[in-house]
């Protein structure tokens, strides 16, 4: 049986993540064009230059990290660094994909707006991107004596942070960080039910974005201090990106936020194996994130803002808080029991061994 391939040096996974940096900073520079400059109608922008660069970059370093393996021919899979087979293959998908896009771009036009995140080339691009962008994880996770330090998790955190930013994205439409404080004060005054209405949508589909990549980070290692803050800064950005750069101060409560959540992660430690401390840290960390959401939009409101209802304004981030307990229990299942042994009876029948405790 062929021996598995050790995983690459970490200087390799620190350098993917850089580039990957790079490829996704010319995505928000693209976003940020096609929500703010309505006259856009070229493929061959500064921005694209930016992206499909970082792309041809990241591309080019990744088949020089398996150059060894390509030169196997039918062994090469075999012989291919944990993480980076998956990535490979994804690099001639975002090239195909890329090209469509340009023919798209010629036959129908420039989409702007809402249209960009359905485009069936753009979600070629993402999905391709994501593998890219997130092989350091898959790498870091395949080293199975991978130490639980900043400096050695470094890239596996920031491209967690890439993939998730990526993620949002493509969820623009369930953004709650694109609201500003305008759009929160409005929204929680409860004046109007259909505004109310998409916040409260909103920040529970960008609470499980912010949270369940830490939740992931926390299962397989010590859950690096800067995580969270790292992870809201890069959503942060994207959403200022989007927004072109008005409406900032729930933003910057959302990053605030995720520094305090870097203090509770070091006081907990939360892991699946202490359930308590797993449980309590998916509850508090969307609790302070909301809250921090909430605290920077009425800031920048100031006294003018329309009074919030109080059913709305203490319940949100408590939602939040249950939508995190939710999946804090759920994550405790995904690792299937191993299948029961079976002892055979004088009669011959097999009989099974009770299944395993479901978790509290």
């Amino acid at each position: 049986m062929p021996a598995t391939p050790a995983p690459v040096p970490h200087r390799t996974d620190l350098v993917t993540t850089l580039l990957a940096g790079w490829f996704t900073l010319g995505l928000l520079l693209d976003s940020w064009a096609h929500n703010n400059l309505p006259g856009l109608e070229s493929f061959l922008t500064p921005w694209h230059g930016v992206f499909y660069s970082g792309f041809a970059a990241t591309a080019l370093w990744v088949l020089w990290t398996v150059r060894h393996a390509l030169r196997r021919g039918r062994g090469a899979w075999q012989a291919m660094p944990p993480a980076y087979g998956a990535t490979l293959l994804a690099l001639p998908v975002f090239a195909v994909c890329g090209a469509g896009d340009w023919i798209w771009h010629t036959i129908f036009g420039i989409e702007q707006e809402l249209k960009i995140l359905f485009s069936p080339t753009h979600l070629g691009l993402a999905a391709s991107m994501f593998v890219i962008v997130t092989t350091a994880v898959r790498s870091a996770w395949a080293r199975p004596d991978a130490p639980g330090v900043p400096t050695r998790l470094g890239p596996a955190m920031l491209a967690t942070a890439l993939g998730a930013v990526l993620v949002l994205l493509f969820l623009q439409y369930g953004n709650a960080l694109a609201f500003g404080e305008v759009g929160v004060v409005v929204a929680l005054s409860g004046r109007e039910v259909g505004v109310m209405a998409d916040l409260a949508s909103s920040v529970a589909l960008t609470g499980l974005v912010l949270l369940v990549p830490l939740l992931t980070l926390a299962r397989r290692w010590p859950l690096p201090f800067g995580a969270a803050t790292v992870l809201a800064g890069v959503a942060g950005l994207l959403s200022a990106a989007v927004t072109g750069f008005n409406g900032l101060a729930p933003i910057a409560g959302v990053v605030l936020a995720g520094i305090l959540i870097d203090v509770l992660a070091r006081v907990l430690r939360p892991a699946p194996q202490r359930r308590a401390r797993w449980r309590a840290f998916a509850v508090l960390a969307p609790l302070l994130t909301w809250s921090g959401f909430l605290v920077g939009a009425y800031a920048a409101a100031g006294p003018q803002a329309p009074p919030p209802s109080l059913e709305l304004l203490t319940g949100l981030p408590v939602v939040q808080a249950l939508l995190g307990l939710l999946v804090a229990v759920l994550a405790e299942f995904t690792t299937a029991p191993a299948p029961a042994p079976a002892d055979a009876d004088p009669a011959g029948v097999a009989t099974a061994t009770p299944a395993a405790t479901v978790p509290r």
